[in-house]
């Protein structure tokens, strides 16, 4: 992939940058994405781990037929996936990318919109205690949803908005409007509450990433145990909650995804993606 970023770079082989206010302008650029995009993944097949599992074969075109037709709209990228998938280590990546190139993204997390639960753990003791006794916290009637609809409209108009913060202290704690998000040019969201059916309609762009389960479990646990402090009985416990509540909630919307990522793929190959599109995207004559 580096060869490719070198070879646009050094390359006189350049289009003169498109006039994107016009519709002339913007089916040119268009045009000249959906065909570096193919070299990309051309480039991924043949690579022993691949970044891309699968490309729905209705995205390209209907990608283009958003940029072409509602140029001024933010461009909204949600990103899910089962519990430990990778989907945030992705979005860590892809925030220090964004901080080395200057890239107008914004990154925020659905898990902010968890409902607050606070005294239903203060009744039951612990937050362990109310998820043992039925509480289904990755339930989509977990969150709000309304409210996370309602900010990712804002977003989309280039509105800034105040999000909820959840506090991942056991607390269940949530504070209404409390971070600050920008609305840059492209939003990416994560969290498994992205493709829930309340929300799922109004991003633009939907990835799913995909990891196998002993991976999966691998990471959770470590996770779980050497970060989090907690006992390896409970941490199973809580692995098999969310391997249960994931074929429920979460996996089904593998089908509705524009792209599926492999959540086990290599970071720096990943991170020399992203810089290749930041390059097609700006490397104009």
């Amino acid at each position: 992939m580096q060869l490719l970023i070198d070879k646009e770079l050094n390359s006189n082989d350049k289009i003169l940058k498109p006039d994107f206010n016009s519709r002339t302008g913007r089916e040119l650029l268009v045009f000249y994405l959906q065909t570096k995009f193919r070299q990309i993944l051309a480039y991924d097949r043949r690579c022993d781990n691949p970044v891309f599992i699968e490309v729905n074969p209705n995205f390209i075109a209907n990608f283009s037929k958003r940029l072409i037709n509602n140029p001024h709209k933010r461009l909204l990228v949600g990103i899910t996936g089962e519990s430990a998938s990778g989907k945030s280590t992705i979005c860590r990546e892809l925030k220090k990318i964004i901080e080395q190139l200057s890239m107008p993204v914004s990154i925020m997390s659905t898990d902010n919109y968890f409902n607050d639960i606070s005294k239903l753990i203060a009744q039951y003791g612990s937050f362990d205690n109310l998820r043992d006794n039925g509480y289904d916290v990755d339930a989509p009637s977990s969150f709000q949803l309304d409210i996370l609809k309602e900010d990712l409209k804002s977003l989309s108009e280039g509105l800034n908005v105040k999000i909820p913060m959840y506090l991942p202290n056991g607390t269940g704690i949530s504070m209404p409007r409390s971070q600050d998000v920008v609305s840059r040019k492209i939003i990416v969201v994560e969290g498994i509450a992205t493709m829930y059916e309340q929300v799922k309609d109004i991003f633009d762009v939907k990835i799913y990433v995909e990891t196998e389960n002993s991976i999966r479990r691998e990471r959770f646990l470590n996770r779980a145990c050497k970060e989090r402090n907690q006992s390896e009985e409970n941490a199973l416990k809580h692995w098999d909650y969310i391997t249960s509540a994931g074929e429920k909630y979460v996996k089904p919307f593998k089908n509705s995804a524009d792209l599926v990522l492999n959540g086990n793929a290599d970071l720096e190959y990943f991170s020399q993606i992203l810089e290749y599109i930041h390059t097609i995207t700006n490397n104009f004559q």
